[in-house]
């Protein structure tokens, strides 16, 4: 997939592996990027204006993706202003901090919130681009997490639902197929605000280094290095339904 004059929706697009992915695409050649966000105005706001400095069309585009109304909303506007999508990276996502042996401390509000965002949201925004994706030939990107793997994490729901969203990358691989293709990143440790807000900016710095001494390419992945990655599982024009582990060579030292 070329993707130069291309039009491209990244979900929670104003801050790290979102933003990252949004500058890489206009750096790529895409036309239009839209930045979705549900509360960071500013940011959104900021990444648009830097995307513009690239000779990018841009616009920061507000919705929560748990609330169908506003995805189908947000999509219409898209297409009003844009004409096509080409490009969807569903990197939206939630979380809850609990400690996986603290049963009762995960409540079953606070589990449903976490699916309704990270699966179930990622299903809606698909469902509302599907016609525009198959009539561009165009790929779906979802952000995964290595916490789909194994049973590590913020919480049991975050883990549980980033499995659920490489499962749906399958079946929306066989669904949308043959003229769109759907694909994963699951990312281990990234350095973004994310890191810090859970484990504050001491409590992460130690904790990356820690890793580090562990994991074979002894580094910590940047937002960046996700962007990488989705630009080329864009490019595998050949590669559906698969789901790439990007964590320094981690999980194959468990």
């Amino acid at each position: 997939m070329r993707l130069r004059d291309t039009v491209a929706v990244v979900t929670g697009g104003g801050t790290g592996i979102g933003r990252a992915t949004a500058l890489a695409l206009a750096d790529a050649g895409a036309a239009g990027v839209v930045v979705n966000y549900s509360r960071s105005a500013d940011d959104a706001d900021a990444t648009v204006a830097a995307l513009a400095q690239r000779g990018c069309t841009a616009v920061a585009e507000r919705a929560d993706i748990a609330d169908d109304a506003l995805v189908r909303a947000m999509a219409d506007r898209v297409r009003d202003r844009f004409g096509r999508v080409d490009v969807l990276v569903n990197n939206a996502a939630t979380t809850y901090r609990a400690a996986h042996e603290d049963l009762d401390g995960l409540t079953d509000e606070a589990f449903a919130r976490v699916l309704d965002v990270n699966v179930l949201g990622p299903f809606r925004v698909v469902r509302a681009f599907a016609a525009d994706l198959r009539a561009a030939g165009g790929a779906v990107v979802n952000i995964g997490s290595i916490s789909g793997y194994r049973a590590s994490g913020s919480s049991i729901a975050y883990g549980v639902s980033k499995a659920a969203l490489t499962q749906l990358t399958r079946n929306l691989a066989v669904a949308l197929a043959p003229e769109v293709r759907v694909n994963t990143v699951a990312p281990g440790t990234v350095a973004t605000r994310w890191q810090t807000d859970l484990h504050g900016v001491t409590g992460f710095a130690e904790r990356a280094r820690a890793e580090r001494e562990t994991i074979p390419l002894r580094r910590t992945s940047t937002p960046e290095h996700v962007a990488q990655a989705v630009l080329g599982l864009l490019a595998m024009d050949q590669v559906t339904g698969e789901s790439v582990i990007l964590d320094g060579g981690k999980h194959v030292t468990y």
